[in-house]
């Protein structure tokens, strides 16, 4: 009879929806086909109501833990509150009927809960013995949980946020519906607005720019444009300019506050910069990796070009990079010249004049500042077809700074050649090109009749293509 199961601890799976609920049976109705249980659990979680009744058609699975004259115990998937004693599949103890049967209760396997909106309390583990004999509380015999956090662990218990609960709330299909809905609504783009408000169109993370008009891809306009144009990577035309206009344009920069001696600085700047990235950068660069420092030898002529090359070495070797500066001896230097090396030899660099003091094996990279714009005759000096043969026989790649224009093939083949303001038109034997901006005003190019939009962006050295 249905009165032989009250007072029996039972498990009732209701389904994935709503869990597993363990509790004392209260009673038992076979007319209605419903079944109530006292101080339930849900999901091992409390339940602050005191009595939950379930409907027999939504019961997917019922099962016996105690009953009021034995333990019967069943191996269940869900954890329980209690600790249902030694794991067994028969009871101990006299019952109304089978162990493990739900047959007696007239209740089907299905069942769902009238009470569905529940905040439950994380619960612990209650004082039921870990021995086989006897239901009830305190014996000579206790868990390991007992011994740890004594008796009354279900007491005053804080209540938990449902996070089950709460996600069978969220109704996936019908919120995907609607997207799809909007956006057939919005003719396909993503409606934020109104259903007739016109909305734009859909950009990927790296187009997601409002072009008020279109580009113009040719912002640099020149009077006297050389017979080579170059493209940045983001397509913008870079013509080249003849000596004589690049002259020019240095010239108006001096006048207008731009010293010689300031672009050298912003030349050695930049120059350094692509030096270290080309060295490695933070790969190479670190406090950890002092014992492979890079090297870098400088081969540098008297001249303005050699200036240049001379605070590129400086600040590379204020960046611990070891730094062999070739400079041949001269009786007369340029001040700016002589200022440079000044400066170098405060950093604790090398300084050689004689090609035998350079080094004897390859070295990370080759800095070359030999040539000159307008002095075409220190090619047939010693000095510098030794400097020259000994940077091609060198296994080190080499980086030109200023490179100048001229009929003859580059006598030191560069693979990568630097460029200043506006680039010349160079031979395919200086390797790739980069511009660098030394900070000329856009006035000072209009004075030479260029207009001017610069090209770089957010860099100050920037590739060039051969367009």
């Amino acid at each position: 009879m249905s009165a032989d199961w009250l007072g029996s601890l039972v498990s009732i799976n209701c389904g994935a929806t709503l869990g597993v609920y363990q509790g004392e049976v209260s009673s038992v109705d076979q007319a209605s086909q419903t079944i109530s249980l006292r101080q339930p659990f849900h999901n091992g979680v409390k339940c602050p109501v005191p009595e939950v009744t379930f409907s027999a058609m939504d019961i997917r699975e019922l099962k016996i833990l105690e009953i009021p004259n034995g333990i019967c115990t069943n191996s269940s998937s869900q954890g329980v509150p209690v600790d249902p004693g030694p794991a067994s599949s028969g009871c101990s103890g006299r019952s109304p009927g089978a162990a493990g049967s739900s047959a007696p209760m007239a209740v089907p396997r299905k069942a769902s809960a009238n009470n569905r909106t529940l905040n439950q309390a994380t619960p612990k583990k209650n004082g039921v013995k870990n021995g086989g004999g006897g239901g009830g509380g305190g014996g000579p015999m206790k868990t390991k949980d007992d011994e740890c956090f004594g008796d009354g662990v279900d007491q005053g218990l804080d209540t938990d946020f449902d996070f089950e609960g709460n996600l069978a709330l969220f109704d996936k299909a019908a919120v995907f519906s609607q997207m799809d809905m909007t956006e057939r609504r919005g003719n396909g783009a993503r409606s934020r607005g109104t259903p007739g408000e016109r909305t734009p169109s859909r950009y990927r993370h790296d187009e997601n720019i409002l072009e008020a008009k279109p580009i113009v891809y040719r912002q640099i306009t020149v009077p006297q444009a050389g017979n080579k144009e170059y493209c940045t990577d983001s397509g913008l035309v870079v013509p080249s300019v003849s000596y004589e206009l690049h002259k020019r344009l240095l010239l108006a920069a001096e006048r207008q506050g731009l010293s010689l001696e300031r672009r050298l600085e912003m030349t050695g700047v930049c120059a350094s910069q692509m030096a270290l990235t080309l060295l490695g950068g933070p790969n190479r660069l670190t406090p950890k990796n002092v014992h492979q420092r890079p090297a870098v030898a400088l081969l540098c002529g008297p001249h303005v070009q050699g200036a240049q090359g001379i605070s590129c070495g400086r600040h590379l070797a204020n960046h611990e990079v070891e730094v062999v500066l070739f400079l041949p001896n001269f009786v007369k230097m340029l001040e700016s010249l002589t200022n440079e090396l000044t400066l170098f030899s405060r950093t604790g660099g090398k300084q050689v004049s004689s090609i035998k003091d350079l080094p004897d094996g390859p070295v990370d990279l080759v800095i070359n500042c030999l040539d000159c714009h307008e002095n075409t005759f220190l090619r047939d000096q010693p000095w510098y077809r030794a400097a020259a043969d000994w940077a091609n026989q060198n296994r080190a790649p080499v980086l030109s700074i200023d490179p100048p224009v001229s009929g003859q093939e580059q006598a030191v083949e560069a693979k990568w050649s630097l460029s200043l303001g506006l680039p010349l038109p160079l031979a395919e034997s200086a390797g790739r090109v980069y511009l660098c901006d030394i900070g000329i005003p856009r006035q000072v190019f209009q004075e030479v009749d260029v207009k001017y939009r610069s090209p770089f962006g957010c860099k100050f050295v920037i590739p060039l293509h051969s367009a």
